[in-house]
C-alpha cells in the first residue's frame, strides 16, 4: 500500500510539473513528449486535483481556464481509456449526459443553418438561423444546474476547482450566444460579411461547447460520482426542477424505492428535505419572538418574508449564504444547495472580485451599501447590497435585495383611489 501511495504521489508531482511547464510557455508537444509515459497513466481525479492544487498555490484561475483545452489534450489518451459509469434514467449524471448528446445534435443542426446563411444571406435563412441559436441557448439550463447544484455539493468536499474554471468557460459561451443573437436581431441588412462574422463567433462557441462535453464526461462527472454520496445525488435530484432541463424530459427510473436508506458519508452534511420543514401548524404553535418593534410568531415572520415584493439573500459574517427568500416570482434562481455555500462560489469568476470588494468594504466600515441596475429579459432589475451591523456596530453580514422595477419606472402623477 505504501508503495502505491508513493508512486501515486510521485506521478501527481510529475503531472503538476508538466502543467507548470505549459503555463510557463514551454511548447506543448515538447512537454507532452517528455512526460508521455506519465500522461498515459493519469486519472480523471488526478487531473482535477492537480488543477485545484495549482489554483491553491496562486496560479490565476484565468490562466488555467485559458489553457484548459491544452490540459485535456495532454491527458486525452489516458482519459479515452476510462469507461463512463452506467447510470439509470433520472439520476442527475444520466440527465447531464443525455443533455450533452442532444446539445451535440442541436450544434450540428445549427452548423448546417450557418452554412446555409453563408451561402445565401437572405431574410429567410437569417430567421431560421436565429431560431436555431435561440434553441441552442436553452442549453443554459444545463450550465445553471452545474453551477448552482453540482458545483455547490462538490465544494462541500473541498473540491472547488471545477467551479472556478468551468464557470468561466460557461460565461465565455454565453457571451458568444448573446453576440450572435444580437447580430441576427439587429436592423443591419443580411450580408455575406455578417454571415462570416457570425460563423467566426459560432466556431469559437462550438469548439468551447464540444470541449466542455468531453470535460464533463471524462473529468467532472467521474470525480463527482467518486465524491458525492447517494444522499447528495438525491438532494441534487430534488432541486433540479428549479432550473429546468435542456432538450430532455428527466427519466423516472431513479431514485428507486430503496434509495432513502441512511448514508454514513453525509453525517456532517445536513440536507433538509420537504418533510423536515416545519408545517404551518408546528410553526404557529411556537412562541412569539420579541422584535425591536413588536413580536411575531415564526409563521408570521415566514409569511412576511415570502410576501415581500423583493428577492432577499443573506450572507453572514463568515461569508456563507444563510438564507434566501422564496417569493412567488424570483428574479434570480435559488435552490437549497446554496445554503452554507461561500459567497464567492455563488458568482461567476468575472464578478467575484466585485462581490468580494463590496464585502470587504462592508466589513471594514468603508461603506454601508452598494447598488446596481441591469436589464435582463426585458425587465429593469435594481440590485442593492446592505451591510448588516449589530447594536455595537459589529459587521454581521450582507443583505442582497433585488427588485423588478420595470413597472415602477413607468409611474407618473398620483393615484389616491382604489380601482374597482
Amino acid at each position: 500500500m505504501s508503495e502505491f501511495i508513493n508512486n501515486h504521489s510521485k506521478r501527481k508531482k510529475k503531472l503538476k510539473e508538466a502543467l507548470r511547464q505549459i503555463h510557463a510557455g514551454e511548447p506543448y508537444e515538447e512537454v507532452k513528449q517528455i512526460f508521455a509515459d506519465i500522461l498515459k497513466e493519469a486519472s480523471a481525479g488526478e487531473i482535477a486535483e492537480i488543477e485545484q492544487a495549482l489554483i491553491a498555490e496562486g496560479l490565476p484561475v484565468e490562466d488555467i481556464q485559458y489553457l484548459c483545452d491544452v490540459h485535456v489534450a495532454m491527458f486525452r489518451e489516458s482519459l479515452d481509456q476510462q469507461s463512463p459509469a452506467e447510470m439509470s434514467p433520472g439520476h442527475p449524471v444520466y440527465t447531464l449526459r443525455a443533455e450533452n448528446e442532444l446539445a451535440n445534435l442541436v450544434l450540428n443542426e445549427t452548423r448546417a443553418l450557418i452554412d446555409k446563411f453563408k451561402a445565401e444571406p437572405d431574410v429567410e435563412n437569417r430567421a431560421k438561423l436565429l431560431q436555431g441559436i435561440l434553441k441552442l441557448r436553452e442549453y443554459d439550463r444545463h450550465y445553471e444546474r452545474k453551477e448552482n447544484l453540482l458545483f455547490s455539493f462538490l465544494e462541500r468536499y473541498g473540491f472547488s476547482g471545477p467551479s472556478s474554471v468551468m464557470w468561466g468557460i460557461h460565461d465565455d459561451i454565453r457571451k458568444l450566444w448573446k453576440e450572435i443573437t444580437k447580430m441576427l436581431e439587429s436592423e443591419a441588412p443580411a450580408s455575406r460579411d455578417m454571415a462570416l462574422e457570425i460563423e467566426k463567433r459560432f466556431a469559437q462557441m462550438e469548439s468551447a461547447m464540444r470541449e466542455m462535453f468531453y470535460k464533463e464526461e471524462r473529468i467532472l462527472l467521474p470525480n463527482a460520482l467518486e465524491r458525492l454520496s447517494e444522499a447528495d445525488w438525491r438532494a441534487i435530484h430534488d432541486q433540479e426542477d428549479e432550473f429546468g432541463f435542456s432538450f430532455v424530459r428527466r427519466g423516472d427510473d431513479w431514485p428507486g424505492v430503496d434509495s432513502a436508506a441512511p448514508d454514513e458519508k453525509t453525517d456532517t452534511i445536513i440536507q433538509e428535505t420537504p418533510e423536515d420543514k416545519p408545517t404551518s401548524e408546528r410553526i404557529e404553535s411556537m412562541s412569539n419572538f420579541p422584535l425591536s418593534t413588536g413580536d411575531l410568531t415564526l409563521s408570521q415572520i415566514n409569511l412576511l418574508l415570502t410576501h415581500l415584493p423583493v428577492d432577499m439573500t443573506f450572507v453572514d459574517e463568515h461569508d456563507e449564504v444563510r438564507y434566501y427568500s422564496e417569493t412567488p416570482e424570483r428574479i434570480f434562481k435559488r435552490a437549497p444547495a446554496i445554503i452554507g455555500r461561500k459567497v464567492e462560489k455563488c458568482h461567476p469568476p468575472a464578478s467575484v472580485n466585485k462581490v468580494l470588494e463590496i464585502v470587504k468594504d462592508f466589513r471594514s466600515g468603508k461603506r454601508d451599501s452598494a447598488e446596481f441596475w441591469i436589464q435582463m429579459g426585458g425587465k429593469f432589475i435594481h440590485i442593492r447590497y446592505f451591510a448588516m451591523r449589530d447594536a455595537e456596530g459589529n459587521y454581521r453580514g450582507t443583505l442582497e435585495v433585488s427588485q423588478d422595477i420595470t413597472e415602477l419606472r413607468k409611474l407618473e402623477g398620483e393615484k389616491r383611489l382604489l380601482d374597482g
